[in-house]
């Protein structure tokens, strides 16, 4: 690995943020998964939690939407509420979920300086009444539109850039968030996914 590949991890591990995390509830399609990774490894979210309670546990991700995001990013998938409540409960997040409603509110009102867990829904249906019911609060993307939706990867990543926003305002990206132990074991990872990359390159001849 050249020095400049490992000075390139240390940097990005120490601007990626512990309390901020997305959650994806039943979201069929793969492709919008791994878009959605893609935008999470861009502003710093390290842990997304992909909670499959109505479908089938995914095998795989879209690897031309995530441009191999998936192997830089911690990934929890659940097939129960519960243990996805457990984990987020555990670490103080405050869930606040997706979607279109009269008590929902403006997503430039959420405070990023806090523990924020943001759900996302499936496709069609959205955030389930399960979820909905147990989650701290509600938001929504302002729109002026005759169509008032968006894709699922689209509205994470406006979601999260605002979060972004927010977040370098404050100085969260100057500072390192996670902890001694988690920087350490996600440093080993990458550094093994580094020397598989540059051995894959090698084998085919780029």
């Amino acid at each position: 690995m050249t020095p400049e590949r490992k000075e390139r991890i240390i940097k990005t591990l120490a601007r990626r943020q512990a309390n901020l995390t997305v959650v994806l509830e039943n979201v069929f399609d793969p492709h919008n998964i791994s878009a959605v990774m893609r935008s999470c490894d861009a502003v710093g979210i390290q842990e997304i939690h992909v909670l499959n309670t109505a479908i089938p546990r995914h095998k795989k991700w879209g690897r031309r939407s995530s441009s191999s995001a998936a192997k830089w990013l911690t990934i929890h998938q659940h097939s129960k509420l519960e243990d996805c409540l457990r984990e987020l409960k555990a670490r103080n997040f405050k869930i606040l979920a997706s979607r279109l409603s009269e008590d929902s509110s403006n997503l430039y009102d959420i405070d990023f300086s806090i523990p924020i867990a943001l759900v996302f829904g499936n496709e069609h249906s959205g955030v389930s009444d399960e979820l909905f019911a147990v989650a701290d609060g509600c938001f929504q993307i302002p729109q002026v539109g005759m169509i008032r939706s968006l894709n699922i990867s689209v509205a994470c990543a406006v979601t999260i850039y605002e979060a972004y926003r927010q977040k370098s305002l404050a100085g969260h990206y100057n500072h390192q968030s996670l902890s001694d132990p988690q920087l350490t074991q996600i440093f080993e990872n990458w550094m093994l996914n580094s020397d598989q990359d540059e051995n894959s390159s090698r084998a085919s001849g780029e």
